[in-house]
């Protein structure tokens, strides 16, 4: 039985997550901003995490004790053309997505560097690897959490640590329902902002859930987890196209 920290776990794919390692006999930790938001969640702890506040990581680790296993899953998402996107959404977005992921993993590490031993593993996307307009600023943050988790990766080998990228598609856990868009007047990139982002092949965050803890009780993670069918699709057709041109997904 392993000890599992979730981050995020109030709602969609990190309640299905702290659901389904529960559920296999994990103790599980859920955590949120608002832990009242878990209370109706069965686990062995609801604790109040918020990714983007030092302090609130801190003492949430702390009261977790021995965590074997991270699953930083906290994130958010916003539609805009690159030209609309305000600056100040853009540097919140990083500070979730990306700082508040790379936050909770300084926060664990001195413990697992300690025991040799431990796993971490960080909710990317196909987008970490494509660009779809007009999910640009999104993208951003997820690639750079692809190159910060890669450099750790390699960092913390030495110490029996793993880390490892989740990578899938589309998910219908209700991020996508009613995403907040900028635009500019008179929009001139509003037939891309119709797009709306990719929707085929939809997985449920049920799926994902089972897809993630079936790595997590792998011997050794692969540093880059596709999840659902439609994500291995996607990912196999970018791997396949020339890398000098922007990937256009086809329909």
């Amino acid at each position: 039985m392993a000890s599992v920290l979730i981050t995020g776990a109030n709602r969609g794919i990190g309640r299905a997550i702290a659901t389904e390692f529960a559920g296999r006999g994990h103790r599980v930790i859920a955590t949120a901003r608002d832990p009242r938001t878990l209370d109706d969640l069965d686990v062995n702890q609801r604790l109040a995490l918020d990714v983007t506040d030092d302090e609130s990581v801190t003492a949430a680790v702390a009261a977790a004790g021995d965590v074997d296993i991270v699953v930083s899953n906290s994130g958010a998402i916003f539609y805009a053309a690159v030209e609309a996107t305000p600056l100040a959404e853009l540097q919140r977005l990083f500070n979730l997505n990306t700082v508040g992921a790379l936050r909770v993993a300084q926060a664990v590490l001195p413990q697992m560097r300690a025991r040799r031993s431990g796993k971490l593993m960080f909710m990317s996307s196909v987008l970490g690897r494509v660009v779809l307009p007009p999910s640009a600023a999104y993208a951003a943050s997820k690639w750079a959490l692809e190159a910060l988790v890669e450099g750790l990766t390699i960092e913390v080998k030495p110490f029996g640590i793993q880390a490892a990228l989740l990578e899938p598609a589309t998910v219908s856990s209700g991020a996508l329902d009613d995403v907040t868009t900028y635009t500019l007047p008179d929009d001139p990139y509003s037939a891309i902002l119709r797009s709306g982002g990719p929707r085929a092949g939809v997985i449920t965050p049920q799926q994902v859930a089972a897809e993630v803890a079936d790595a997590a009780q792998m011997p050794q993670l692969p540093l880059r987890i596709p999840v659902g069918d439609a994500a291995r699709a996607l990912l196999t057709a970018r791997h396949a196209a020339p890398a000098d041109v922007p990937f256009i997904l086809a329909g």
